[in-house]
């Protein structure tokens, strides 16, 4: 039996589909895949893809920045303030947001924000590129 997998954030579902398996990143814990039978979980997500190897065979990434995965059964939900599809991602508009980060960082190397814009804008041309 496949997994029912759904990504939501507050504008509504972004992703809803079957999977064979679901790869995540945690906050602290590394990588970590959801397969159907999977135990009960609650975790909080890293700025970071997640990838869906879906049940006929295709792979959807999506930019996840931050949120929380629950697992329960075989559904796997992800609850995200701000997560985006290949599809959607402004590929210009994501490298000037690198470029800018970068920027930033190299005259300021400790600002927080900076480093986490740069994070963001790796991780959306990550999805979009298909890397």
């Amino acid at each position: 039996m496949p997994l029912q997998v759904e990504l939501v954030s507050p504008e509504g579902p972004l992703y809803t589909g079957e999977a064979e398996m679901v790869v995540a990143r945690t906050v602290g814990g590394g990588d970590i895949a959801f397969l159907p039978g999977h135990v009960p979980l609650i975790g909080s997500l890293a700025v970071h893809p997640v990838k869906v190897l879906e049940a006929g065979g295709g792979t959807t990434s999506i930019a996840v920045h931050r949120g929380f995965v629950s697992v329960a059964g075989d559904r796997v939900t992800i609850l995200s303030d701000v997560a985006e599809v290949a599809a959607s991602i402004d590929v210009p508009r994501a490298e000037a947001a690198k470029a800018r980060a970068e920027e930033t960082l190299r005259s300021a190397s400790d600002d927080e924000d900076a480093r986490a814009a740069l994070r963001r804008a790796e991780v959306r041309l990550e999805v979009a590129l298909g890397r």
